[in-house]
């Protein structure tokens, strides 16, 4: 997921890899990414083609890498992202970073990834169903389950309008 997240933040245009730090720990909420992560990943974008590298002067007068993602690259971040496979469908991480990139897939890509994660949502949800059924849950514990279904009930909602939006013609640039 790091590896896409990297190529993704490159979507903006060319930037230097303690930027990249900055934005992908922005985005995920976790603080900024660790050099040790970003700038392997960066060698091996580089290496693969996926990335250009250039030199320029920083604001102090030092020399900063500046990375742009190639057409290669982006073909390689729209091939990733429309992996959707189990464990992504798992992940609510995966999911929404997903979405909040439909506007690089075609709409057959969209629409399974949604029916992916619907799916998997779907068995959840009747999972903790087979929970209360069968452990009896009750006071705190099915407390906790109820809330459980309801973001699960929430976040098929909002399946259902996504699948909308989806389906409406331009929706591609959303």
């Amino acid at each position: 997921m790091n590896d896409l997240m990297v190529l993704a933040m490159l979507l903006a245009g060319p930037q230097h890899g303690y930027a990249l730090k900055k934005k992908v720990g922005l985005v995920t909420g976790r603080g900024e990414m660790h050099s040790n992560l970003v700038y392997p990943l960066l060698k091996r974008f580089v290496s693969q083609g996926w990335v250009s590298r250039r030199s320029a002067h920083g604001q102090r007068g030092q020399t900063r890498e500046i990375y742009a993602l190639s057409a290669k690259g982006k073909s390689e971040l729209v091939r990733s992202l429309s992996e959707f496979g189990e464990k992504a469908a798992g992940s609510a991480e995966a999911f929404r970073f997903r979405v909040s990139l439909f506007f690089l897939l075609d709409r057959s890509t969209r629409e399974n990834i949604l029916l992916r994660r619907d799916e998997w949502l779907c068995q959840r949800e009747l999972h903790f169903g087979e929970i209360v059924k069968g452990t009896g849950a009750r006071g705190w514990s099915k407390e906790v389950i109820e809330f459980l279904k309801k973001e699960v009930q929430a976040e098929r909602k909002w399946i259902v309008r996504l699948r909308q939006k989806t389906g409406k013609r331009g929706a591609g640039r959303d």
